[in-house]
Order: C-alpha cells, then structure tokens, then sequence
C-alpha cells in the first residue's frame, strides 16, 4: 500500500517526458489486450501469434519493440488492481479512432482461438464503457472482428 502511495506521487509529481508519456500509454494498451488474453485463463497460440501483430499495427512499433513490451506489460499487468489504472491514460491521451483500434484489437484477441469466453466479453464490455465508447461502436467493432477472424 505504502509503495502503490509512493509511486502515485512520484508519478505525479515530476514532468513526464513526452517519451515517458507515449511509452505509458503504450503499455497501458498492451496491459488492456493482455487483460483479454489472460481472462481465459489460456494463452492460446493464435493468441501468442496475434498479440504482437496487433500492437504493431495498433501502436504503430517494430516487432522486437511489441515483444518488449509485451513482457514488461505482462509484469505490471498482474500488479494491476483494476481495469480503471489502464483506462485513464487512454483516456486522456487517445483519439476516439484510437479507442476503437484498441477495443478492435481487444475483440480480435478475443475471437483469436476460435471462441469467446463469457470472460473475454466481460472485459472488453468493461473496457468500453470506461473508455467512453458508444454501445454501436461497441458492436461494430465486434461485428469487424468476426468477420476478420472468418476470412484468416
């Protein structure tokens, strides 16, 4: 609890870098689809496939950086106490196409393995209305992704 305190301030205390800031929005998206990935509780290999290409394409990065991430996403992912820590940096810094890149990406994951667990839905459902999406786009994200997932 005292460490969760220090960190809070320290964060909050001194000037982010624009370099710090885009890297902390990046990993607050990686921890969102590993959120998706883990809900399951199986890392799938369609998944483990599908995860760096999606933040390649989402986050605009180099492979080897996406594997990076992953990894150091994966560490402050399970220290997370809710989807709320992710969901505000994304919400201060991300357009609304970013938005929705994002919960499309969380969809792909998703329907990745070839079935959606009442989990995986659950959170993606959660991650929408905390980033302030609309129910349709919600839908229509979800609409693109089985269709993407049926053409693969």
């Amino acid at each position: 609890m005292i460490a969760k305190l220090r960190r809070f301030l320290e964060a909050h205390t001194q000037a982010a870098s624009p370099e710090d800031k885009a890297h902390q929005l990046k990993l607050a998206a990686a921890s969102m689809l590993l959120e998706v990935v883990f809900a399951d509780d199986t890392l799938s290999p369609q998944e483990a496939k599908l995860l760096p290409k999606l933040l390649t394409e989402t986050l605009s990065m180099s492979q080897a950086d996406a594997q990076v991430l992953i990894d150091e996403a994966k560490r402050v992912q399970g220290n997370a106490t809710s989807l709320f820590e992710f969901t505000t940096a994304i919400n201060a810094e991300f357009s609304l196409e970013q938005k929705q890149q994002l919960l499309l990406a969380m969809w792909q994951l998703a329907y990745a393995d070839g079935q959606l667990s009442q989990y995986e839905d659950q959170i993606i459902r959660r991650t929408a209305d905390l980033l302030y999406l609309k129910h349709s786009e919600l839908i229509h994200m979800r609409n693109i992704a089985i269709e993407t997932s049926h053409t693969q």
